[in-house]
């Protein structure tokens, strides 16, 4: 049975059992507490509460829905036959509707009759063995929550009592003790030795204080993947063999398999993303949308444009991201829940096409030297990069740190990342001993023009406020857009000044977001890396500078990176100084913002420890 035969079959039965067929929600939910959305059930969580009222809304109590699914958790897993990052979520919703017998009956008719499928077990609240009690749950309030006995019953009416396994807290209860809102114990359909259906029972609302209070109703909320499920109806051994994956797979039939995973996840993942509004940037949706792009386009360009395939293996065509997410638009397009792909198809491969060219063009010359060491040290006894050849690849390269151990793991080395932390240190404290009376670059004094210290102090004063104008104005280009450019900067022991490009006064929230994005960059504390190049290449790679400015043909480039992930928040042309890292700023605040001239404004800011 293919993916379109059992989405249909689904929302079908449930249609015909009086469920009103909602459409998924966006990737990018209503509630402010997650990312992206990573379940069908959260923009059904008003009608739980009784904060909503679903007849008013849907015309019925019960309703069914596919559920386009996000988790970030299992991006760096993404590669083995089992973790996604995007899948979709065949659901089944009561607000009070009805309750556990009727939504065991329908699982167990549909999964057995409507789909011919046998069920290997099911799980049920069992309690939680660390209270000292078997049959009970104590929340962190001293409470207990009874065991599912109701639950056990009604599946001794429909499968042998040796099919009805117990279990505690961690498998069946939704909703860790401690986490606020809805929740309530589950059960578990399992074909296989693979969970195919989660049935969870609202019946509690968990306070931030973890104490239990009833819910006035019972609560209905299924989850049931239609990736494993097809697995099961298909009779594959993974997700990667199905119908969902298929067309993608075939195409990349000659890259090593974990490739062929992330490249297909990843794109997939990618497509749906940037359909719901999402676009690739240096923080939260965005930061996620750029790295599955990158880690996608690195793992298709590595087998064929960088002459590393372990057999040399010819290709049948050269492929690109930008075609193989094409293939997923047309396949994904066909299905009536995402027509809509169809229709955003020319601005999705837009937005995929600017980011891998941007990324592809700095990229290129730390991966072929990564190259040259896989090569070098796949022959080696230690079989093992060095500390200080991945310092090297990430700081003067740019090569992102997971791509340095994707590529390790592929290939069976060990990461020396003791000895690349220790060189991270180093380097940092080169750049401190650098400041205290002498700019580095362009070795700029105490008085440049631009910026002015009296003395020692006041030198790590106006260091610390430097830095903060190169997180301004990333701040201020996140905020207000890319056209902002720099026009001039005045700084002082006291005070930074900054001006731009701009033709109207910032918004108090546009003032305020600025504001947040420069002190969770500085709370972050980023390492500042120096990288020198021409000016030219770091032109080329998009470092920021000032147009009116003539500069010489080697340049330092500055970039305040996140040394864990890899994120670049800010790069820029500069001649210093600046601290190691943002942490050493303190705290930001803006003081005033004026107009300058026509078209441009100045704002002020102070900074500290």
């Amino acid at each position: 049975m293919q993916s379109l035969e059992i989405r249909k079959r689904f929302l079908e039965f449930f249609r015909e059992r009086g469920h009103i067929i909602v459409p998924s929600s966006s990737l990018i939910p209503s509630d402010p507490s997650v990312l992206l959305t990573t379940a069908g059930m959260q923009q059904f969580k008003p009608y739980y509460t009784e904060e909503a009222d679903p007849v008013k809304d849907f015309g019925a109590k019960n309703t069914a829905s596919i559920q386009k699914s996000f988790r970030t958790s299992d991006i760096d897993e993404v590669g083995d036959e089992t973790h996604l990052t995007f899948f979709e979520m065949l659901g089944n919703f009561s607000f009070g509707g009805y309750g556990k017998k009727e939504a065991i009956a329908y699982a167990h008719e549909f999964i057995t009759k409507e789909l011919g499928l046998e069920i290997g077990y099911v799980t049920v609240f069992a309690g939680d063995p660390s209270t000292g009690s078997t049959s009970s749950l104590r929340a962190s309030s001293g409470q207990v929550i009874p065991a599912d006995e109701e639950s056990v019953e009604i599946w001794k009416t429909i499968l042998p009592e040796e099919k009805i396994q117990k279990a505690g807290r961690e498998d069946n209860f939704w909703g860790p003790t401690g986490a606020e809102g809805p929740c309530g114990p589950t059960t578990e359909i399992y074909i296989n030795g693979v969970e195919i259906w989660n049935i969870v029972f609202n019946e509690y609302y968990c306070g931030a204080d973890g104490a239990f209070t009833k819910l006035p109703q019972l609560g209905v909320d299924t989850g049931m993947g239609l990736e494993r499920l097809a697995v099961a109806l298909q009779k594959k051994k993974h997700i990667f063999e199905t119908d969902l994956f298929a067309p993608i797979i075939q195409k990349l039939e000659s890259f090593p398999s974990r490739s062929q995973r992330i490249i297909a996840d990843h794109l997939r993942s990618a497509v749906f993303l940037i359909a719901d509004g999402v676009l690739p940037g240096n923080k939260d949706r965005g930061y996620v949308l750029r790295r599955l792009i990158h880690r996608a386009s690195l793992h298709t360009n590595r087998f064929q444009s960088l002459e590393l395939t372990e057999e040399g293996m010819p290709f049948p065509e050269f492929l690109t991201p930008l075609s193989l997410a094409g293939l997923i638009i047309d396949k994904y397009g066909g299905v009536e829940e995402y027509v809509s792909l169809k229709e955003k198809k020319e601005e999705i491969l837009d937005v995929l096409k600017a980011e891998q060219e941007k990324f592809s063009g700095k990229i290129r010359v730390g991966e072929n030297k990564l190259n040259k060491l896989i090569r070098l040290h796949k022959e080696d006894q230690t079989r093992r990069l060095k500390g200080g050849e991945i310092f090297y690849l990430v700081t003067t390269d740019g090569l992102p740190l997971e791509w340095i151990k994707d590529q390790a793991k592929m290939y069976g080395l060990a990461l020396d990342i003791a000895g690349f932390e220790r060189e991270m240190e180093k380097h940092q404290e080169i750049s401190r001993a650098g400041i205290e009376k002498k700019f580095g670059g362009h070795g700029l004094l105490l008085n440049t023009g631009e910026l002015k210290a009296a003395d020692e102090k006041e030198v790590k004063m106006v260091t610390r406020l430097h830095s903060a104008t190169h997180l301004l104005q990333a701040a201020l280009r996140k905020v207000l857009g890319d056209e902002i450019e720099q026009r001039g900067s005045d700084i002082t022991a006291s005070r930074l000044r900054f001006d731009f490009s701009f033709g109207r006064a910032l918004t108090d929230k546009e003032r305020e977001g600025v504001e947040a994005l420069v002190r969770e960059a500085i709370r972050r504390d980023f390492v500042v890396i120096i990288q020198k190049t021409s000016f030219a290449e770091a032109v080329r790679l998009g470092a920021l500078h000032m147009k009116n400015r003539s500069y010489p043909p080697e340049v330092n480039v500055y970039q305040f990176v996140d040394a864990k992930t890899g994120e670049i928040f800010s790069s820029e042309i500069c001649g210093g100084p600046h601290v190691a890292h943002t942490g050493e700023i303190g705290e930001f605040r803006i003081t005033k913002q004026e107009a300058v001239a026509s078209g441009m404004r100045r704002i002020r800011a102070v900074a500290g420890m």
